[in-house]
């Protein structure tokens, strides 16, 4: 089973103009276009578009729910998940059979040194807090 991670950008939130394209759809088909491009020529793979609720502060006291239009994209990690054989192992022993399998070291996931350069930022995600008060 390939294991994946998961890159979340928010969609534009207008259109970008270029020549031959007259309407607003057009332009904003163009936005959307591009974003998608620029990411799936790092190796991201578009996955699907999401409009989400988020609760925002509005004044001093008061809130309210804006909704934001996020892509969601990704791609296959080069770690496979580790499958530990639980039945197996006793069975091994019983058998006579050497448990060479199990000895070998799981392959681990290479972690980046530095991050890279990208176009689109990566943004934290949001702490979250429970409001008893609410």
């Amino acid at each position: 089973m390939t294991a994946y991670e998961y890159r979340v950008v928010p969609a534009p939130k207008r259109g970008v103009k270029e020549r031959g394209l007259k309407t607003g759809e057009d332009r904003y088909a163009h936005a959307l276009q591009g974003t998608i491009n620029e990411l799936g020529a790092k190796g991201w793979e578009y996955l699907r578009a999401e409009t989400l609720p988020c609760e925002e502060r509005q004044g001093l006291r008061g809130r309210s729910t804006v909704y934001h239009s996020v892509l969601v994209f990704r791609r296959a990690t080069g770690a496979q998940p580790v499958a530990t054989p639980v039945a197996a192992e006793p069975m091994a022993a019983q058998q006579g059979l050497s448990a060479s399998r199990a000895e070998t070291p799981a392959a681990a996931r290479p972690v980046p040194g530095t991050r890279e350069a990208q176009e689109i930022p990566d943004r934290p995600a949001p702490q979250v807090t429970a409001n008893r008060g609410d």
